[in-house]
């Protein structure tokens, strides 16, 4: 079976459990949700991949009725697409979903920045040059995608306003699987580090005007970058999709027949 296009993964004999079992002293319904997000996030769940409540249930051995809460918590937060009649998928990448994801990231860490830099200090600034450092130096798209977030929450965190930090990280995650399809795209990564840096830059000498322009660039030239990308993206696989096939090669004659 391949995992990221046939469903739920289930061969967990081979290299262990994929996600792990639901703890009782836990929502189990929110732990599976939490599982599915991770596979969905990191690929091992494809665009459009079934989620099959019966397969899934097995996984972590529980009922259909936690299965059917997760994928509703799922359906509400954009993740997962359920069609009467034929159960629930992966929800699809979308253009538009990405370029506002963005948008609004934009807006609310422009204001969080705006917020948090007179509240710095040298203590929270040094931790936010060690963050801004680790992601430089990271490599690997899965961990570079957590630094990331942990490095731009940095620059946020003396605001001290919960609702808004939670309501960025729900955006981090949202946008998470999409900032993985930027990572593969050329020259991102030292752009992106680029960028990190002069953001750094401004918060240390807590230029509130500069870091809020910084901040709102990054974020708007991320969205428009992924939003041209899948867009591209879609229209040479429709174009694909719509290609005559190649008819099959003509018999030969047979002889003395003309």
């Amino acid at each position: 079976m391949n995992d990221a296009t046939d469903g739920f993964p289930l061969d967990a004999s081979a290299r262990g459990p994929l996600l792990q079992t639901a703890p009782a002293r836990e929502s189990t319904s929110r732990v599976i949700a939490e599982g599915l997000r991770e596979a969905i996030i990191d690929g091992t769940l494809a665009p459009g991949a079934p989620l099959r409540q019966d397969a899934i249930a097995r996984h972590f051995s529980v009922s259909a009725i936690p299965v059917r809460e997760a994928l509703r918590l799922l359906e509400t937060e954009g993740w997962a697409k359920v069609t009467v009649h034929k159960g629930a998928t992966v929800a699809p990448l979308s253009a538009d979903e990405a370029r506002e994801i963005y948008e609004i990231r934009s807006a609310l860490e422009s204001l969080a920045i705006g917020l948090a830099i007179p509240k710095h200090t040298p203590a929270t600034l040094r931790e936010c040059a060690a963050l801004c450092r680790a992601a430089e130096r990271e490599s690997d798209p899965s961990l570079y995608v957590a630094r990331n977030a942990t490095f731009h929450m940095s620059l946020y965190a003396p605001a001290a306003r919960a609702q808004l930090e939670d309501s960025i990280r729900v955006l981090h995650r949202r946008g998470e699987r999409y900032l993985r399809l930027k990572l593969g795209l050329p020259s991102y990564k030292g752009e992106s580090d680029n960028e990190h840096s002069k953001l750094l830059d401004a918060v240390q000498r807590r230029d509130v005007p500069a870091a809020q322009a910084l901040v709102v660039a990054h974020l708007l030239g991320t969205g428009d970058l992924l939003h041209r990308f899948l867009t591209e993206r879609a229209r040479a696989e429709a174009a694909l999709a719509n290609r005559p096939k190649p008819r099959g090669r003509p018999r030969a004659s047979s002889p003395g027949v003309d």
